[in-house]
């Protein structure tokens, strides 16, 4: 019984196949095309996929190729002579071309005429705009050539011929002409330490390391108290907003310092006044550490600024008096404008003096100012008064106290200003009848 056992066991493993041979055999077992698929719920018959040549399957190919290419050239050809507008849609302005979505009613044969007329409008007056502006960078451009031509040609004379022979040339017609138009950045350093001159005779660079020493060691007991100090940081802080160089931090604060520090101790009489600190900024920015202060010193030396930084009351009164009546002279209806306004010479004259227009004025303005005042003297300095009035008049007739107060110490920045400036200075001689300035 054993036995049988053991030869039926033997007779069903000879009859499973191995994992080799049940492989082999799916390999040589052809696939059947007629093998019903399977679903979800019962067999599908079979698709039937004829094989295909592969030359046919190239030549289907190129002929959707060639339908697709038609029918996008058909579909172009059509949206052009849909729309015949001569100019691209390039932004949603193009959109008034477009026609109502199928929900809406559709537009009239009148309204499709004026949509395309309005945005041909359009086109054409950006256009116009885009022709303005390109004329305007290059008319920009040549200017700016030729003023950089000009100053090349204006340094070259400065440098051969006036600078050589300073005292026999600053007097001439050539170099007063030269002077007026403004003096060239590489010069304009010199001509000023020349012009301002050194009437105090501080001729050793020691002097001035002395009066700084003495600053950085007794900064508080010159100034007299610690509020002094105090106001002459604010004041470098405030000097030139614009120029960071002088903010807290930068490159030429501390020199700054030093030069107003230097000067406290040099002219303890005259000491530190609120707005000189614009100054030797102006001087810092074309000049060395020492020159800058010699010339800083002489400037504040000459009469005009001694007396207003000494706040001589008496000299003032007779500078706002001489003026006042060059301003009725030659602008009388302004005059009689800020009579009525209770506007007196002091509300702007005082500030404008004592900065000599730095904070007034833009930079390049102020600096071609500065470059007349060393010429003509403090007499220059009135006139540009008279010059800025002239050049706002329409606007200072219009308003009140307030505002004109307002307006002159925050003057607007306008284009090519430094040219209609000078040009309503150049109109604003100081005459009063057969009188000049130092004569009244």
């Amino acid at each position: 019984m054993e036995q049988d056992d053991g030869d039926s066991e033997s007779e069903l493993q000879s009859r499973r196949p191995g994992l080799a041979e049940y492989f082999s055999s799916r390999k040589q077992r052809p696939l059947s095309h007629n093998v019903p698929g399977w679903k979800l719920f019962g067999k599908v018959p079979p698709k039937q996929s004829p094989s295909k040549q592969s030359q046919v399957i190239q030549q289907e190919f190129k002929a959707r190729q060639v339908a697709t290419c038609s029918s996008s050239t058909h579909h172009a050809a059509g949206q052009q002579s849909k729309r015949k507008v001569e100019f691209e849609p390039l932004s949603t302005t193009a959109l008034i071309l477009e026609d109502r979505p199928p929900n809406l009613p559709a537009k009239s044969a009148e309204e499709t005429q004026r949509h395309r007329q309005q945005y041909e409008d359009m086109v054409a007056e950006a256009k116009r705009m885009e022709l303005k502006e390109a004329q305007r960078r290059q008319q920009q451009k040549e200017e700016r050539f030729r003023q950089e031509e000009e100053i090349s040609n204006t340094s070259l004379v400065w440098n051969q011929h006036i600078l050589p022979r300073w005292d026999a040339m600053r007097s001439s017609r050539r170099a007063r002409d030269l002077w007026w138009g403004g003096l060239p950045p590489s010069v304009r350093g010199r001509v000023w330490s020349l012009a301002v001159g050194n009437e105090l005779n501080i001729t050793a660079a020691e002097l001035y390391q002395i009066f700084l020493s003495r600053a950085k060691e007794k900064w508080t007991g010159v100034l007299g108290t610690e509020d002094g100090t105090e106001l002459i940081r604010r004041d470098i802080s405030r000097a030139l907003p614009s120029l960071c160089v002088f903010h807290k931090g930068g490159p030429y604060h501390n020199l700054l310092q030093s030069i107003l520090g230097a000067y406290t101790c040099y002219r303890p009489d005259v000491g530190y006044g609120q707005g000189m600190s614009p100054l030797p900024t102006m001087l810092i920015l074309k000049m060395d550490e020492v020159q800058g202060f010699i010339s800083f010193s002489n400037l504040i030396n000459r009469r005009c600024q001694l007396s207003f930084y000494r706040v001589d009351h008496e000299q003032m009164l007779r500078y706002f008096g001489a003026f006042q009546v060059f301003f009725r002279e030659l602008l009388p209806q302004l005059f009689l404008h800020f009579q009525s306004s209770g506007v007196t010479p002091d509300l702007y004259l005082m500030d404008w003096i004592l900065t000599l227009y730095v904070k007034t004025l833009p930079l390049d303005v102020a600096s071609r100012v500065w470059d007349v005042f060393f010429r003509d003297g403090e007499e220059f300095l009135f006139r540009v008064a008279l010059g800025i009035l002239r050049l706002h008049q329409d606007v200072l007739l219009q308003m009140d106290l307030v505002g004109i107060a307002q307006f002159l110490s925050h003057l607007p920045d306008g284009g090519l200003l430094s040219n209609r400036l000078f040009s309503c200075i150049l109109a604003t001689p100081l005459l009063s009848g057969n009188r000049k300035w130092t004569q009244v």
